[in-house]
């Protein structure tokens, strides 16, 4: 051979090692299923090559399942990986779910990742629109009754339609980590079927695009079963307890539990008999935007008339409150000049009124406590009452009991005023007259400074007078509000259910206005007025501390000094002399 020809024969061994040493460094940065030597190589037995080219798996080489097989024939034995080898966290969330504590059981129809994702060769991308359409189908291999109940459902059709937004199987019951419905850890758990359906049913942008209402969630947290689950009710009404839970359909549907010929019956399984007489009416609605009208009248009158009560009690308290503050702290003393103590004391209550009274006080306190917390169950103050209900609703047992000692307090007052004539004579001097209103016209004239001189004022006045029969007003309203809200399966059997709208509404203001009104008016008058500060003893011992009238009341008896008053009373004349 010459040499020109060795020469050219060399060159063409390293052109030809160079390119080799590139293309086996390219094979080396590339993902073994798109190295062409190994998946033709395996194509030459088996077809997976081509599958896997179209599934998940594409960016997986053959020898990272398969490993040891670039000989032939294969070696025997070699394991292949599990699925958890690469899908660590799946394999975690399905080990907990009801599939898979299943199978640990030894339920060998308990599906797993191959019954529902298919072949490892083939499987579809999880997220991708094609794979989500089966997903009922898959689930139906195992709960066909279940699937032929949401195939027929509006969420299914829509499904069917093509519908990307529509939920399927896995929306709602979650993906690998599925737990039973009786499970709290569940989302299809009673505690979370709202949060599960408010994904899709409080989405601003899903409520558009498909003219969907947007008050749904918010009108269900308003209302009593919203807030019974908000506190951690496990019996209460939820989304599915109305509109089912896999055959959901429209309102306007004949077959749907919400059409308005089917209310009584959904209402009736926890309601017997609701809606038999008259209609259930509007369910959904929120305050101030889609209320029914009787409510929103109601509103619109106590947002009205709370402002101006609570205005009017506030001015007239502060004015007084500032007068006896100049006239005690600012203005001149007088010499201190020792004076006896009266010898006749006035007696305000007798003994069956102040126990009636301490009764009334207990039981409105733990009224209020316990219906703001039912009203407002995030609150630090209903903590202590919220954190039981799971268990046992406290809230609500506690709150009609207080009102039942409440209404027997009433019905005690009402016979102790037929059966006592004191009582009686008592009570005439808290009757209403004319002169109690120019009185009071006066009086808060005088305290805002627009008057000069004090009027007079009766001994029982207008202060007296509107403490009590607010409390009857207060006692009758919310005695029956409350009591067509306990009974609430009789009220939807007689009336319609917008009177049980109206009732709540009432109930509900009326116990704002009553809770402001002692704040304001009665703890004043009682604890903070200068006059009888730090607290009028009335309540306790029937006497007063407040000077207000030279006599006693003419229908009250002139009360006899206790020994040692009388006593107490010589020594401070004696001295004086």
């Amino acid at each position: 051979m010459s040499a020109r020809r060795r020469g050219l024969s060399v060159r063409v061994v390293v052109i030809c090692s160079f390119l080799s040493f590139l293309k086996l460094a390219s094979f080396a940065q590339t993902p073994a299923i798109q190295d062409p030597g190994e998946q033709a190589g395996c194509s030459t037995c088996h077809d997976q090559g081509q599958k896997l080219a179209k599934s998940a798996h594409v960016k997986a080489g053959c020898l990272e399942c398969h490993p040891k097989h670039q000989a032939y024939p294969h070696p025997e034995g070699i394991p292949k990986p599990a699925c958890a080898t690469c899908h660590a966290d799946v394999a975690a969330d399905y080990s907990q779910s009801v599939h898979g504590q299943a199978a640990k059981k030894g339920n060998e129809a308990a599906p797993n990742c191959g019954v529902c994702h298919g072949d490892v060769h083939e499987v579809a991308h999880a997220r991708s629109e094609a794979f989500r359409r089966t997903v009922p189908e898959i689930c139906g291999m195992c709960h066909t009754d279940v699937v032929e109940q949401y195939k027929g459902s509006i969420h299914g059709k829509a499904v069917a339609a093509g519908n990307r937004d529509a939920p399927v199987c896995t929306d709602c019951h979650g993906e690998h980590k599925i737990f039973a419905p009786k499970n709290a850890q569940s989302t299809v758990n009673s505690a979370h079927i709202r949060d599960t359906c408010g994904r899709c049913h409080s989405d601003v942008k899903l409520a558009r695009r498909y003219n969907l209402p947007l008050d749904r969630v918010t009108s269900f947290d308003q209302s009593y079963h919203g807030l019974a689950a908000e506190a951690g009710s496990q019996t209460v009404a939820n989304c599915a307890s109305c509109h089912g839970v896999h055959n959901i359909l429209p309102s306007s549907d004949s077959a749907s539990m919400i059409n308005p010929a089917n209310l009584p019956a959904t209402c009736g399984k926890c309601h017997p008999g609701a809606g038999t007489r008259f209609a259930i009416g509007k369910i959904h609605w929120v305050e101030g935007k889609s209320e029914p009208a009787p409510v929103r009248m109601v509103r619109l009158f106590y947002i009205f008339i709370i402002p101006l009560t609570i205005g009017l009690m506030f001015l007239h308290h502060f004015g007084d409150f500032a007068r006896k503050l100049i006239r005690l702290r600012l203005a001149p003393r007088e010499a201190s000049v020792i004076r006896p103590r009266p010898i006749k004391p006035e007696l305000r209550m007798y003994g069956p009124e102040r126990v009636q009274h301490l009764l009334l006080v207990l039981s409105f306190v733990v009224l209020v406590w316990t219906g703001f917390a039912l009203k407002y169950p995030d609150g630090w103050w209903a903590q202590p009452l919220v954190m039981w209900e799971s268990r046992w609703p406290v809230r609500g047992t506690i709150h009609r009991i207080a009102a039942v000692v409440m209404i027997g307090v009433a019905v005690i007052h009402v016979i102790t005023l037929l059966f006592s004539r004191r009582l009686r004579n008592h009570w005439i001097d808290l009757f209403p007259r004319r002169a109690d209103a120019v009185e009071a016209l006066q009086m808060l004239f005088y305290n805002l400074g627009l008057r000069a001189t004090k009027p007079a004022v009766s001994a029982h006045s207008y202060v007296e007078k509107a403490e009590y029969w607010a409390v009857v007003w207060g006692t009758f309203i919310m005695g029956l509000t409350g009591l067509m809200l306990w009974f609430v399966r009789y009220t939807l059997v007689w009336l319609p259910k917008e009177w049980l709208d109206v009732a709540t509404a009432v109930h509900f203001y009326e116990a704002v206005l009553a809770s402001l009104a002692i704040l304001i008016w009665h703890f004043y008058t009682v604890i903070f007025d200068p006059d009888v500060y730090p607290v009028d003893p009335a309540w306790l011992t029937g006497f007063t501390v407040r000077k207000r009238s030279p006599h006693p009341p003419q229908h009250l008896p002139e009360p006899k000094p206790h020994a040692e008053e009388a006593a107490s009373i010589e020594d401070a004349a004696k001295q004086q002399e």
